[in-house]
């Protein structure tokens, strides 16, 4: 028995030193994380969402109490509309005194044609001409003071409408949408809790689009550029683990000390560059997996 699994496991070293030798880089799998906060203060009066569930941008799957905020919005609006009828039609105001205007031209023009054939007095027709000032003056001066009280009425309903639009954003914010698509990894407050802006509601990960973070040496940047394909091999367990086809898609700007659970081609490295391998997810990519990489070099 003893030789026996002592054999087992020299089959298994073998195995994996003879894997270890056929990789440039190896890292975990990772995906873009999103941690999705409420933007509003109050109670949530629903969170329909579980664990693993998927989820498309903009989906609502929650709310947060709004009620207060409601009413304060329906105020507002009972505001602006009191204050818009306090607008003064303005022609239709000053329609008498227009009127009274156009008779008196139209008597001028009358009396200046009766005056000329002596039939009427220079003194008429002054004093038309006087009473056509007069009220020219008073249809300006009346026009002037609505205008002006109409005016302070738009600004008033104006500034109702500012705050209307910050009701309307904060009713807006009582929703809990989905910023972007992706899979729920963990949910962080239930149904009933009171809750401040800036609080955790739960983490969201795109799952289709993952990526293995490794690390390289320099010397294998001289060799490697983005844009290079890989070979990406699954430490899943099974004597014939999943390989991918990945692109290397980033690569650090500055080096930085080798993680101690990370191994590298060169294991004597002391300073290595993060890296990052996308692979497209057919649905057995799990966070956290290990993962080899070989680059496909020209």
């Amino acid at each position: 028995t003893l030789y026996i699994l002592t054999a087992i496991a020299t089959i298994n070293l073998a195995s994996c030193s003879e894997r270890t030798r056929d990789f440039d880089a190896c890292g975990q799998i990772e995906a873009t994380e999103v941690l999705v906060s409420a933007e509003a203060n109050g109670r949530i009066v629903s969170l329909q969402l579980t664990e693993g569930d998927k989820l498309t941008a903009g989906q609502e799957i929650g709310a947060i109490d709004s009620v207060q905020t409601y009413l304060q919005k329906k105020e507002l609006l009972r505001k602006k509309s009191n204050a818009q009828t306090k607008l003064v039609d303005i022609d239709r105001q000053l329609a008498s005194q227009y009127a009274h205007l156009k008779n008196l031209r139209t008597d001028y023009e009358r009396y200046k044609a009766l005056e000329a054939k002596d039939a009427a007095t220079q003194k008429q027709v002054d004093d038309l001409l006087s009473q056509i000032a007069v009220a020219e003056r008073e249809i300006s001066a009346k026009k002037q003071t609505y205008e002006q009280n109409n005016a302070g009425i738009r600004e008033e309903i104006a500034l109702y409408d500012i705050q209307i639009a910050e009701k309307n954003d904060q009713l807006n914010k009582c929703r809990i949408v989905a910023p972007t698509h992706g899979t729920v990894l963990t949910k962080l407050a239930e149904e009933g809790e009171l809750v401040t802006a800036g609080k955790s509601l739960f983490k969201l990960a795109d799952m289709e689009q993952v990526y293995v973070r490794a690390y390289l040496t320099t010397a294998q940047l001289a060799d490697i550029k983005l844009g290079d394909s890989a070979q990406v091999t699954i430490e899943d367990g099974t004597d014939n683990p999943r390989q991918y086809n990945g692109q290397l898609v980033w690569i650090a700007d500055e080096a930085e000390f080798t993680p101690k659970n990370i191994q590298t081609k060169d294991e004597r490295a002391d300073l290595v560059y993060a890296a990052k391998i996308a692979l497209q997810n057919d649905g057995y990519l799990k966070l956290g997996m290990y993962a080899y990489v070989l680059f496909n070099k020209q």
